[in-house]
């Protein structure tokens, strides 16, 4: 096919999956100045548009380097524009990306006019919304598309990548599949029960429950690993004033980031550091040493410290170890008030000569040399349940640990009823229900209030 003339129409039209009745448009780069940036359109109406900015378009999937023009024929600017009729785009429609210079201005006079030719502005997520719409992408995909934009740490960027591959799809189907074998069995067992062999009364039905629960308790496992590495932990520092809570975050930062002096009470506000600990995200936040506050400004640093205990993933308790007794030590974890687990940190170890060593809820370190700061490091990761990722992890969601948990609940009421009753038809409904809230997290059942709610957390443009 040749590369000049008008837009090819769509080699097979809009995938059979969605219908949009418009075109979408969208600046799908970062705002601001740069060497290139990007303008993307999907829909319809994309051919027309297409040869009104472009007038003459490149060939399916061949890059063209062409003028983008205005209303009035009036050069815009000149770039690259790529064309993918429909199916076979990433939103299943017929697709234009048009990579202009990385102007403000310019991106602006591009979109004013994609709108003028008759697109409108996509809402946050739209086009990957589209692309599960058509079937070129499950929910889990689609949401693993966000989840590595988002990825602050290499591990985390490895795991979306996983997921948008399918992986984390593939663990579900999976289990849909036995479910749904195991429920075909009990039905026909209801629907034939003149057979010479009742089937709800064999051992194996009980067998198949029980494989099942093992493989919920193993995916579960899987998917909170995976919640930890999209979301992190947060692990706040609290403590006395000059335990070196300030020196610690600096360290494990590998940077200045807190003022760190003598003088009691630096510390007045909030500071919190993202950070790749060996793959596991975490938030390290220091706070302001808790006492009796000296004045109005301190009271709300301990307002607020007390504020992070309450919403921290795990507490470091830091003390000096060369200034505070054991006493005081046992009363300070005693009094620490946070639903999180608590990890006591003895600092300054290079004041007192004490050895870098461990327990189960105790670690002793200097801030200072760096003595036992890994031991600190695995300690967290350990305390957090993070195992190192391989080519099998994938993330998840909050979402996704909900509807596991709620299709295991009824996998394991349909178990007990089975032990008990042997009522086929009370087993045929658990499976069915557990079968649906597995279903919801792929999206093939999905209702719009859900997808809606998932989508508008997208970038606009993606």
């Amino acid at each position: 096919m040749s590369d000049s003339g008008a837009c090819p129409e769509p080699e097979s039209g809009i995938s059979p999956g969605f219908a949009s009745i418009d075109t979408i448009v969208a600046v799908a780069t970062p705002p601001g100045r740069g060497g290139i940036s990007i303008i993307r359109l999907s829909g319809p109406d994309v051919v027309r548009i297409a040869n009104r900015l472009v007038g003459v378009c490149p060939a399916p999937r061949h890059a063209r380097h062409t003028d983008f023009l205005d209303r009035d024929g009036l050069v815009i600017d000149n770039g690259i524009a790529l064309y993918f009729p429909a199916p076979h785009s990433f939103t299943g429609e017929s697709t234009l990306e048009l990579q202009a210079h990385g102007s403000p201005v310019v991106m602006q006079m591009l979109l004013q006019n994609c709108l003028a030719s008759g697109a409108r502005l996509a809402q946050p997520g739209e086009f990957s919304k589209r692309a599960f719409l058509n079937g070129r992408l499950d929910l889990t995909q689609a949401e693993a598309i966000a989840d590595l934009i988002d990825s602050s740490t290499q591990a985390a960027a490895r795991s979306a990548v996983q997921s948008l591959q399918g992986g984390f799809s593939r663990r579900i189907n999976e289990l849909v599949e036995e479910v749904t074998r195991l429920r075909i069995f009990v039905e026909a067992a209801i629907d034939f029960p003149d057979e010479e062999i009742d089937f709800l009364e064999d051992a194996r039905v009980v067998d198949q429950l029980e494989h099942l629960s093992s493989l919920f308790a193993s995916l579960k496992k899987a998917s909170k690993q995976g919640m930890l590495l999209r979301e992190g932990l947060k692990v706040v520092l609290t403590g006395l004033p000059n335990a070196g809570k300030s020196s610690l975050l600096n360290y494990l930062c590998n940077a200045p980031r807190a003022i760190v002096s003598d003088i009691p009470g630096t510390t007045r506000d909030v500071l919190g550091q993202f950070i790749d600990l060996d793959g596991l995200p975490v938030e390290i936040v220091d706070t302001a040493g808790i006492r009796p506050a000296a004045s109005e400004i301190e009271a709300e640093g301990v307002r607020r410290a007390i504020q992070q205990q309450n919403r921290a993933g795990l507490a470091l308790l830091v003390v000096d170890d060369s200034d505070t007794p054991d006493l005081r030590t046992n009363s300070l974890l005693q009094e620490l008030d946070t639903p999180a687990p608590v990890l006591l940190v003895r600092n300054k170890i290079d004041l007192t000569g004490r050895p870098a060593s461990g327990s189960e809820n105790e670690v002793c370190v200097s801030a200072l040399t760096g003595e036992g700061i890994d031991m600190l490091k695995e300690k967290i990761r350990r305390i957090a349940g993070f195992r190192d990722v391989d080519d099998s992890h994938f993330l998840a969601r909050a979402r996704h640990i909900d509807a596991l948990d709620r299709a295991e609940k009824f996998l394991l009421h349909g178990l007990e009823q089975q032990k008990t009753f042997r009522a086929g038809e009370l087993l045929a409904e658990d499976l069915n229900s557990c079968q649906r809230a597995l279903s919801g997290i792929t999206g093939e059942i999905s209702s719009d209030d859900l997808l809606g709610m998932i989508f508008s957390t997208f970038c606009i443009g993606k």
